[in-house]
């Protein structure tokens, strides 16, 4: 995913740093801020790595993609957030070529991972509430590993890709003071297909499907609820509300992802018409970037499980001797 999409001439702007308007007390208190909510993302974000991990109970496929979004949303708080942040305090990129290429680079992969890993996140609701029975028998961890390390290779080929054929680090302009990537007109194009229009439409047409059908579930549960149940009644109304509510919980973090990325595109789209500014790009990224700070709250306001595993990574019963076998769902 890039700051700015459009092109920029391939010889460096005259640009200087600008002076800091800011009194010294409003800049350390910048400063703080985005500590404190890199901190929040890295630190909430490992917490649901190791809760998913550690625990037996929780190695399901649909957590090893929660899984797998936890692992993007950490890269992007230790990786790209504080560069970020730290190049809109200041107004000005201080820490030169190199780390600018890797930046960029990064960035792409990391960005283009998470919104895939949404996408899949997508596809397995589609499939656990549109067929519950056959999602529960086929649908196996060994399966999910296939999917999440197939959109790692897809996502790394895509970056590789993107940095020689699109001119490697001619179109990175590392200046004095600046970080700027541009695209040409036909990977202008292609980024926008691979990494919004394709994965975006996937997941608003799929969690449209999702919607519609676990209406009809509820419906159906209603119904099955007014009559004296058999015993095959009652586990397809059970399997149903279970799926419905996973549903429910994952449409959640998808709408608040989209909601975080949708100003974003939006504002990259109106680059072919009119003139952008640098530093509406920064405040737009940043917001991209603090869904993955919100994520860990979703998780602990949504999940009763993530809220039992804090508390035993907290008080570090983790360590004591067959703590994977805690039982965190009941």
């Amino acid at each position: 995913m890039k700051l700015m999409e459009f092109n920029w001439s391939d010889q460096c702007l005259h640009f200087a740093c600008p002076e800091r308007s800011a009194s010294p007390a409003v800049h350390v208190l910048l400063y703080v801020c985005s500590a404190a909510v890199v901190l929040l993302t890295v630190c909430g974000n490992l917490l649901v790595i190791i809760s998913v991990f550690h625990f037996k109970q929780l190695h399901t496929p649909t957590n090893l993609l929660v899984l797998s979004l936890a692992v993007s949303d950490f890269l992007i708080g230790a990786l790209l957030m504080l560069p970020e942040l730290i190049w809109m305090i200041e107004s000005c990129w201080i820490f030169g070529k190199s780390f600018c290429i890797s930046f960029w680079l990064i960035g792409v992969f990391i960005m283009d991972f998470s919104i895939y890993n949404i996408a899949l996140i997508a596809v397995d609701r589609y499939v656990a509430v549109s067929n519950p029975f056959l999602y529960t028998y086929k649908m196996s961890g060994r399966i999910m590993c296939i999917m999440v390390y197939s959109n790692w290779s897809v996502c790394l080929a895509y970056t590789i890709s993107f940095y020689y054929f699109n001119e490697g680090s001619k179109n990175i302009l590392a200046c004095p003071g600046q970080c700027i990537l541009s695209l040409n007109q036909d990977w202008s194009v292609i980024d926008l297909v691979f990494s919004f229009i394709f994965p975006l439409s996937v997941i608003i047409i799929l969690y449209t499907q999702v919607f519609l059908i676990a209406k009809k579930h509820a419906t159906a549960i209603r119904e099955l609820n007014n009559h004296t149940q058999p015993k095959t009644q009652k586990i397809t109304s059970h399997s149903m509300k279970s799926e419905r509510k996973a549903a429910k919980v994952l449409g959640i973090l998808v709408s608040v992802f989209l909601a975080c990325i949708l100003p974003y595109c939006i504002y990259s789209l109106l680059g072919y018409v009119i003139e952008l500014q640098a530093e509406t790009f920064h405040k737009l990224m940043i917001l991209v970037y603090l869904n993955s700070t919100i994520n860990p709250f979703l998780y602990a306001m949504f999940y009763p499980w993530f809220r039992r595993c804090i508390k035993i990574i907290i008080t570090l019963q983790i360590f004591q001797t067959d703590s994977a076998l805690i039982n965190v769902l009941s």
